[in-house]
């Protein structure tokens, strides 16, 4: 278990040169843009514009701020995304443009290597207190708004805005979460899981 604490987030230019990504975490460590086998990022969008393509990779967007924006998928009807929208997996390899409804937003971006890799993004308000079981071989607690301390096995502490809480090889135990806060909990998997 480890604390990705926010100020140690790694910032770096979009693939397309378009704004910056906050780095959170990337497998296998130190891989770039071309090589990850996955990826956790967040970004601001402030322009409408096409989205990078990643050739094999499988995305999930959360909006983490800002009124939304919509997606124009190759092939598909329009996609609204806002604060309240479930996070939206697509394909990262075909073509999408994104226009902003009503200004910047920042987004949560969860990337996979398809056939290697899948993910689930989950948002958890917590009012209290939140318990579930981690069937993923690694899963990460993003503290997008708040602060929440949290329990797993013999292990506790406390996670604040924009930290990142990062489990592997956890056995599928009980996870527990409290406090006041909203998060992301995002399981990778391998492929065959």
């Amino acid at each position: 278990m480890q604390i990705l604490r926010a100020a140690d987030h790694r910032r770096m230019p979009w693939k397309n040169g378009g704004g910056e990504t906050v780095e959170v975490a990337v497998w296998p460590p130190g891989a770039g843009l071309f090589d990850f086998d996955w990826r956790v990022s967040m970004a601001t969008v402030a322009f409408d514009g096409p989205f990078s393509i990643f050739p094999g990779i499988d995305r999930t967007l959360s909006i983490l701020s800002g009124s939304g924006m919509i997606l124009k998928i190759d092939g598909k009807e329009p996609a609204l995304l806002a604060q309240d929208s479930p996070p939206f997996a697509f394909s990262a390899d075909i073509g999408v443009t994104a226009r902003l409804v009503a200004g910047p937003i920042t987004d949560l971006n969860v990337m996979t290597r398809r056939h290697a890799f899948a993910h689930k993004v989950v948002r958890l308000h917590i009012e209290q207190s939140w318990s579930g079981s981690l069937p993923a071989a690694v899963s990460l607690v993003l503290c997008h708004e708040g602060k929440a301390a949290f329990e797993l096995a013999e292990e506790s502490g406390m996670i604040h805005t924009g930290d990142v809480l990062m489990i592997e090889a956890h056995n599928r135990e009980a996870l527990t979460l409290a406090g006041a806060a909203t998060c992301y909990l995002i399981s990778i998997m391998e492929a065959d899981d």
